[in-house]
């Protein structure tokens, strides 16, 4: 590949992920550390942390009282889409789910994808999980 075909790969590329991230926020109503954290300790909200096993161990996770769902973005659309077969019992489309991922990117494209399949009350954490431990939020290490 020329330099020139490849410096022109990585702005399409770049573009196109950005492009793709700023269409996921568009209809997410994205949620503060703080709030996603009242939503879950009230009960009101399903938190799911979608980082890997190898990230939560080496960043910690959120604290268990919080009754938070760990499933890894491979498997979140199975997991939360009323219909599949291998959907958990927390599965409905008038579920709020909020989202977590390491840095809230990640976090942003997968609330987008539940929305799309019907989760209408679907969102991130703003920030992820780095900002909700800079927030403060109950966290454990592994």
């Amino acid at each position: 590949m020329s330099a020139m075909t490849a410096q022109r790969f990585e702005e399409v590329y770049f573009d196109g992920v950005d492009d793709m991230l700023a269409h996921a926020r568009e209809n997410l109503v994205r949620t503060s550390p703080r709030a996603a954290f009242q939503e879950a300790l009230t009960q009101r909200a399903i938190l799911v942390d979608i980082r890997p096993a190898a990230q939560r161990v080496e960043e910690g996770e959120v604290h268990p009282l919080l009754s938070p769902l760990v499933i890894e973005r491979n498997v979140l659309e199975w997991r939360l889409d009323p219909r599949s077969s291998s959907r958990i019992e927390q599965a409905a489309y008038d579920a709020r789910v909020i989202v977590l991922c390491q840095e809230g990117y990640t976090s942003s494209l997968a609330a987008a994808a539940l929305r799309q399949l019907g989760v209408s009350r679907a969102t991130d954490v703003i920030g992820g999980y780095a900002a909700w431990r800079e927030a403060g939020m109950p966290t454990v290490n592994n």
